[in-house]
């Protein structure tokens, strides 16, 4: 039977510093919540150092990391009793630029299925193909669910005009 090779301390901190904070914003787009979403980082790259994945190119890690800490952020929800609120002003704590702020708070309220695709698209600036291929979805479920999500961003968007 093969070992896996573990990975090393400085392999580790590479990832973190280089996608800390995109997996962040990831989790806490799905969890509404500073501490959670930290601990969903924490489980990530606690996940990549017990599994050892071996990966292709960067992209494929990269990937790899977003669908984990997904994954996790989803079952940290399934688990919560209570439905928490967001705080608006937490948004700028966690590196979104001011100017996506107002989009980012409205995707927050979406379903957890469309959180990920809209976060992805809007604020990170991914194309459909490679959402697609980071969440292992078909790309036309991709466009659905932007499709879907921008429908809900109007109805919250319209509601909001009104109050």
């Amino acid at each position: 039977m093969a070992q896996k090779k573990t990975k090393s301390e400085e392999e580790v901190t590479e990832l973190v510093n280089k996608y800390g904070s995109l997996i962040f914003r990831i989790s806490y787009c799905i969890l509404c919540n500073v501490q959670d979403a930290e601990d969903a980082v924490q489980e990530t790259f606690l996940k990549y150092l017990t599994k050892s994945p071996e990966f292709n190119d960067e992209e494929h890690c990269k990937a790899w990391l977003i669908k984990v800490s997904a994954n996790i952020s989803k079952n940290m929800l399934m688990f919560r009793l209570r439905r928490e609120t967001v705080n608006i002003d937490d948004i700028e704590n966690i590196g979104i630029a001011q100017d996506d702020y107002e989009i980012f708070g409205l995707i927050m309220n979406l379903p957890a299925k469309y959180k990920v695709v809209m976060t992805l698209y809007y604020v990170e600036g991914y194309k459909c193909k490679e959402i697609a291929e980071i969440i292992d979805v078909n790309e036309d479920t991709v466009r659905k669910r932007l499709q879907k999500g921008r429908e809900l961003l109007k109805k919250e968007f319209e509601k909001e005009q009104l109050l």
